[in-house]
């Protein structure tokens, strides 16, 4: 079946079902073909990325044609510019009657000033994008058609609804459409000084703290439509194979790896009893206030110490720091002194909270996933995953956006052929469905990134085990990793893509890992170390699919809950699955985030999630 993305408009140059404008993908894309009607009149919207003003030479004009007044072929649209101008030979006949033959000439002269005089004539363009496509339409402004100011329609970023006539034109031998307006139906301005975006070429890592104008930028552009297409792909893939779309919470009670750092949910904080309050002086100065004070009265002293001249005011001075620095030790004394108001889950009563009992943000929803598997055969979901990991990293945040896969009556080998099919899929997706916008990622961003995503689809995958990629790595002599492997130990990123870009140059697949380093519900194989989890790492990436075939044994799974020393009272709905019907299951997640940085060619995935969550870092 081909990959064929829906329309936005069903015919050439209709407007938008809820929007009474023409999106300009299907005019530029089409400038070339038969889509573009030559001479059709459309309404569109967008906003300026660049512009220029070419200035007219006014035409000389005889007094007689001046004085005549023009003829109105019906009612129209006039502005107070177009009002005075129609005025002007009313104001002549007043400067004739009032002056006369006998007139001074330099009454003649202040009379003809007051006329009000049009401005002088332009024609603007407008590199005009409207977020559908990376190309830009040229709008062709005339003032004397359409009154409007260089001030208000050039700057960067103004937003403009026009109506007017399409045109094909040829630029550098190329043909390409514009837009001759006639009416302004809507300009929103900029203020030039303050806009962001103003200024040309920002790199992405200095718009990460404006991920609300990011968007505007041609690269935030492209790499958004990439990822909706994603999105797309992933719901078309799974729906295409039979499987049911499942929302799972994202507030949940159980750590589904069991190793995670988690984000605890709660509405204790701030909440103290009125005997932790007793002694608290809401009303102290803070310890920051005071110790700026310090800082400023220092540089006071030191400046009358220089210069010598007033003695008594040094000495008044000094006295002032003294006091200050005094004030401080005792704030820093009660500080020391207050009671521990931060939510301790010891200390903390959890029955009071507002689930009643200690609740995280989901690191994953495969646990949850399960339930309908278990019941509905193969199932999948979508959306953010929560880790308070305070690395830093490219490729790690705290808010992920993850693909997660469930399967009844299937095994390891299933897990690892549909998340292989999945992940061509998306490769193919892209290349299919998204030309323009891969054209442009490969002339701006990386130029390899085609070829790679085409390789990928064409070759075949690896698959090692987890010892084999040990063997592997061990007998490597020209490079020194920086952590000595051996078994047991989890492969680093390092190790990871050495064998995916220098050893394979291809996608790899590792299964059979040591089961002290994958998730308590994994599968225990027969040699009782290893488990059946795989990874999907690909080069420049690294790991983009985790999955396995997870545990359906009763007494397996119970004892592996004791062995991570999880609390049993948690899992018991989980072992529920086990005593009720269990089924062998399989699945995977892929890292959605990471897929985008792979298809883009970019490094950061902060620079490919709309509004990215990091340590120390949410900014809106």
């Amino acid at each position: 079946m081909e990959s064929q993305e829906p329309k936005v408009t069903s015919s050439p140059l209709m407007p938008l079902m809820y929007s009474n404008r023409v999106v300009l993908k299907t005019i530029l894309e089409g400038s070339d073909g038969e889509m573009v009607s030559d001479g059709k009149t459309v309404v569109i919207g967008g906003w300026v990325k660049s512009s220029k003003e070419v200035k007219k030479e006014p035409m000389p004009s005889t007094p007689a044609a001046a004085d005549a007044l023009p003829a109105s072929p019906g009612p129209k649209d006039v502005s107070c510019v177009e009002i005075l101008q129609s005025r002007i030979p009313f104001f002549r006949t007043i400067i004739r009657v009032l002056g006369g033959s006998a007139s001074s000439p330099a009454v003649r002269e202040k009379l003809e000033s007051l006329i009000p005089k049009p401005p002088p004539p332009s024609t603007f363009f407008l590199q005009i994008n409207d977020g559908s496509c990376v190309s830009n339409l040229q709008v062709v402004i005339d003032s004397a058609i359409t009154p409007v100011s260089a001030g208000q329609i050039l700057p960067a970023g103004t937003c403009i609804l026009a109506q007017g006539v399409l045109e094909k034109t040829s630029v550098h031998g190329k043909r390409t459409v514009e837009l001759k307006v006639e009416k302004m139906l809507h300009v929103g301005t900029v203020e030039q000084d303050k806009y962001l975006l103003s200024r040309k070429r920002l790199p992405l890592d200095s718009l990460r703290d404006y991920s609300h104008f990011r968007p505007r930028t041609t690269t935030v552009a492209s790499v958004t439509r990439i990822r909706s297409a994603l999105d797309f792909a992933t719901h078309t893939f799974f729906q295409n194979h039979g499987f049911l779309h499942v929302q799972v919470p994202i507030i949940t009670t159980i750590d589904s790896e069991g190793f995670s750092e988690k984000f605890q949910v709660t509405t204790l904080l701030g909440k103290t009893s009125k005997e932790e309050q007793v002694g608290v002086n809401d009303e102290c100065v803070s310890l920051e206030t005071v110790k700026a004070t310090i800082k400023e009265k220092s540089s006071v002293v030191k400046q009358l110490k220089r210069s010598d001249s007033n003695r008594e005011a040094f000495v008044a001075a000094l006295q002032d720091l003294r006091k200050t620095n005094e004030l401080a030790q005792q704030i820093e004394a009660r500080e020391k002194s207050k009671p521990v108001t931060a939510v301790k889950p010891d200390l903390v009563k959890f029955n009071e909270d507002f689930f009643g009992r200690q609740s995280y943000l989901t690191v994953s929803g495969r646990l949850h996933l399960e339930s309908y598997a278990c019941a509905l055969g193969h199932v999948y979901s979508f959306g953010p995953r929560f880790r308070a990991d305070k690395t830093v990293s490219a490729k790690h945040l705290a808010e992920i956006w993850t693909v997660e896969v469930e399967m009844a009556f299937s095994q390891l080998e299933d897990a690892m052929k549909c998340a292989e099919d999945y992940f061509k899929f998306l490769c193919r997706w892209i290349l299919d469905n998204c030309s323009e916008d891969m054209k442009f990622v490969s002339k701006r961003i990386d130029k390899t990134v085609t070829h790679r995503l085409e390789y990928m689809i064409s070759s075949s995958h690896e698959k090692i085990t987890y010892r084999e990629a040990v063997e592997i790595l061990g007998k490597v002599t020209d490079k020194a990793f920086e952590t000595q492997l051996q078994w047991g130990v989890p492969l680093t990123v390092e190790h990871l893509s050495y064998l995916a870009d220098e050893h394979y140059r291809r996608p790899v697949i590792i299964y059979d890992y040591p089961k002290v380093v994958k998730p308590f519900f994994v599968r225990l194989n027969d040699d009782g170390k290893t488990v059946a989890a795989f990874e999907l790492v690909v080069p420049k990436i690294g790991t983009v699919i985790t999955g396995s075939q997870n545990e359906e044994r009763f007494d397996m799974l119970n004892t592996r809950i004791k062995e991570f020393d999880l609390s049993r009272d948690q899992y018991e709905w989980y072992l529920d699955l086990r005593r009720h019907g269990t089924v062998k299951h399989s699945g995977f997640s892929l890292g959605f985030d990471l897929m985008v940085l792979l298809t883009t060619g970019l490094t950061d995935v902060r620079d490919v999630i709309p509004f990215p969550r990091s340590h120390d870092k949410t900014n809106n």
